[in-house]
């Protein structure tokens, strides 16, 4: 079993994003991929860094002055924690009710509704 992790913000989630992406990356790093399309302080990035550190998503190692954050929990494992929270919260724990809700979505393609159907048929397989 999984242990829960601590709920995320929407800026925490875009940095750690980034760090995901990135493989290694400095305050700066970040930064810079996010003001490609906003902006954002620079002590605003730090100060989510570290925190993200203090809930365990993000390690460190100093490097000069700098620190060079990487990931210390893998992607899915944050998914795979947001999701069932999602599950538990707006679909009274019902998988089934958020799967009929993706599938139900117009945001979903004709190619990508076959798609969802080969793995629900790969798993009567």
């Amino acid at each position: 079993m999984r242990k829960p992790l601590s709920p995320l913000g929407e800026t925490e989630m875009e940095i750690l994003n980034h760090v995901w992406k990135l493989g290694e990356a400095s305050v700066s790093d970040v930064r810079e991929k996010i003001l490609e399309y906003r902006d954002i302080a620079y002590t605003t990035v730090m100060t989510i860094m570290k925190n993200l550190a203090d809930k365990s998503y993000l390690k460190y190692r100093k490097e000069g002055l700098s620190y060079i954050y990487s990931a210390a929990v893998h992607p899915d494992d944050v998914r795979f924690s947001l999701i069932d929270r999602l599950v538990d919260k707006v679909f009274q724990g019902s998988p089934k009710e958020l799967v009929q809700t993706l599938v139900q979505s117009e945001k979903l393609t004709e190619e990508e509704r076959l798609e969802i159907k080969k793995m629900i048929d790969k798993l009567d397989d």
